[in-house]
């Protein structure tokens, strides 16, 4: 097999991995991690305090995460994107993997004759369509789900590998307490109402572990705090234990989500500790959850009450070994590196659509 010169650019506000939020990040990182240790020469370029055993080229400062969501965002990022190419038009690499729109646009600007890769994240609109569209034969896109890839028509995708979780992040319990959880940001998109609902008819405690966005307060304020006692708590920031703890020893991770989510790493960490998921059939959940081995899907509330009911028929050992065989870094790896080796053989054999 041949090894790599492989460039991951990772947007620049969180390092690499991050230290509390940063789906993106902690991906890059496991997957950074993981093609080193096949013998690929892999450099990440991001943002200050990233570390790992591969090459690290930190271009933008730590205090920009202060700027996220700021009328300087946009700004930097493009400074960012363009600094970082400019590195990798003067640096001899096979393949370069991006992970945000302003980067994608970057490379299919600057014509590099390396490969491009990008991954694209987030749910996706007619708009993401005609964007995508413009850019895909100059830069190789990857999804992260097929449903991802059905939420855009005319669009070529030069493949789909699933997202990884982090197996150090988790524990395996086949004991479980009398608790259901839920982790996300509380948002009606989470439908973490219907969390509630579901927990009150069972007669289980609920725990709630995530952020609140502004935007979201008062669907806090008026559907999720009135409820918080005894049966029904928040934590709005989990240490890394204590989040382990919690979906190790749940009976089952409610998933009750309203939106079309494109993955939904939560369901799979609570899977690797041998907690089943009760979903709804919405976004990737019908990927992700495989009935009666993993969780159960169900339509609405009354559908997950039910499902509920049949939650001992799902042996933790058995949910936690697909969890790894299907979700590991190894797994995500496999993928990504068929595609760069594809790639870097077409170029060098004088192919190029």
């Amino acid at each position: 097999m041949d090894n790599l010169r492989i460039a991951i650019v990772s947007p620049p506000w969180y390092p690499v991995p991050p230290e509390g939020y940063g789906g993106i990040e902690l991906l890059i990182y496991l997957l950074a991690q993981e093609l080193q240790g096949r013998g690929h020469q892999v450099t990440v370029i991001g943002s200050q305090g990233s570390h790992g055993d591969f090459e690290l080229l930190p271009l933008a400062p730590s205090s920009w995460e202060e700027r996220l969501g700021t009328r300087d965002q946009e700004p930097l990022n493009c400074a960012y994107q363009l600094e970082a190419h400019d590195v990798i038009r003067r640096r001899a690499f096979d393949v370069v993997h991006e992970h945000n729109y302003t980067a994608m646009t970057v490379a299919a600007s600057m014509g590099l004759p390396t490969p491009v890769i990008g991954t694209v994240h987030g749910d996706l609109t007619e708009a993401d369509a005609r964007f995508l569209s413009e850019i895909d034969s100059r830069v190789r896109l990857v999804a992260i789900s097929a449903v991802q890839q059905g939420q855009v028509a005319g669009v070529r995708w030069r493949g789909m590998v699933h997202n990884a979780f982090d197996p150090s992040a988790v524990e395996l319990s086949v004991e479980k307490d009398d608790h259901l959880v839920e982790m996300a940001r509380i948002s009606p998109d989470k439908g973490q109402h219907i969390a509630i609902e579901v927990a009150e008819r069972v007669g289980c405690q609920l725990v709630l572990a995530g952020k609140i966005d502004e935007p979201d307060r008062e669907y806090f304020e008026t559907e999720i705090e009135p409820h918080l006692g005894d049966k029904v708590r928040w934590i709005e920031n989990v240490t890394c234990k204590e989040k382990a703890r919690l979906l190790s020893r749940a009976r089952a991770m409610l998933f009750p989500i309203q939106w079309e989510e494109p993955f939904g790493i939560a369901m799979v960490e609570a899977m690797a500790s041998g907690t089943p998921v009760v979903a709804t059939k919405r976004g990737a959940t019908e990927e992700v959850v495989e009935p009666a081995v993993t969780g159960f899907l169900a339509e609405d509330a009354d559908g997950l009450v039910e499902a509920f009911q049949r939650l001992g028929e799902i042996d933790p050992r058995r949910c936690a070994e697909r969890a790894h065989e299907r979700f590991a870094p190894p797994r995500m790896a496999d993928g990504y590196e068929a595609i760069f080796l594809d790639e870097v053989a077409s170029v060098r054999g004088g192919w190029r659509s």
